[in-house]
Formats: C-alpha cells, structure tokens, sequence
C-alpha cells in the first residue's frame, strides 16, 4: 500500500472512531424529554406533569436531581465518596434506582440477602421525589400543597375520606 493510500485510510479510521466516541453525547442529548408525566401514584392520584426542560434551566445541573447518574459532577458529598467518578447510566429516571414499593417483602428480601450493599436507607419513589421536590420547592417558592401538583382521583378521595366522601359535617350530619 502506498503512503497515499494509507493516509487515506488513517484518515477514515480517525473520522469513524471520532464519531463512535461522540456517539454518546449526541445520543444523550437527544433523548432528553422536555417533559414528563409521573404516574407512580396514580391509583390515587392524578399525574404529575412534570416541565423537565423548565427545571433543567432552573437547576442548571443535572446531578442535583439524578445524583451520580448523568455524568454530572456529584453534589452530595456523601454520594461523592464513591460516585466522585461515576459514568452515565442507560437510565436516569428515578425509578431505575429507588424502589416503587420499598416495604414490599420482596424488596425488603432482596435489602436483606445483600449483605454488602450499602445503600440500605434508600428511600423509595415516592419519598425520593417528595424529597427531591419539596427541598427544591421550599427553596425556591414552588407550589408545596399535595393537589398543587397531583390532585387525588376518585379512589384517592374515598381512601382519604374527601370531596364527595367527606364525612357530612355537625347540623348537616344531624347533630347539634
């Protein structure tokens, strides 16, 4: 092969390993929904929309919600301890990481058959985005009433015992 000839190639082989190795950010970024609709309580409440590019551009960091799982420098100084490196993940949604039913049976097995792991107090969904959320919203004037973002269904008025379940107040109930 002639020096032409293998410059040409040394040349394609750059231009092609250039593109596998931005691959990543191109494909990240694009799947970076601009909203989201949480449903994880959705027997008893409506869904969430969530505006996720509005709170990206409050934030402004992608770990402060996602801890160590976006590439992202890690806030949490108790996270960074082990996460300081930590690469992207496939998945960043909060439910890839914190359990929908963390008091479950099965899910308490599996906490107790590892002995090793070290994330034992992780809250589950539900606590996690109230923690998440409320801290923020505290912070920063958002609106922190539970029907300011997910207003209860039917099922979650008759389990609370609200709206048409309420129980009839004093002269309406018949008492004095």
């Amino acid at each position: 092969m002639d020096k032409k000839s293998t410059l040409k190639w040394l040349a394609w082989g750059m231009l092609i390993a250039g593109f596998f190795m931005a691959s990543p950010l191109w494909g990240n970024a694009g799947e970076i929904p601009e909203s989201l609709e949480l449903q994880s309580l959705s027997e008893l409440y409506e869904g969430v929309s969530f505006d996720h590019l509005l709170h990206m551009d409050m934030v402004g960091n992608c770990a402060a919600c996602h801890h160590h799982g976006t590439g992202d420098p890690v806030e949490d100084e108790n996270c960074a301890r082990c996460h300081s490196y930590s690469k992207d993940t496939e998945v960043v949604s909060c439910g890839s990481c914190h359990p929908l039913e963390p008091f479950s049976p099965e899910y308490l097995r599996e906490k107790e058959m590892d002995a090793n792991r070290y994330h034992r107090d992780m809250p589950g969904l539900k606590a996690a985005y109230h923690q998440s959320c409320l801290g923020c919203h505290n912070e920063m004037g958002g609106p922190t009433g539970c029907q300011d973002c997910h207003p209860r269904t039917e099922a979650g008025d008759a389990l609370f015992r609200a709206g048409a379940y309420a129980p009839e107040s004093g002269a309406a109930a018949g008492h004095h």
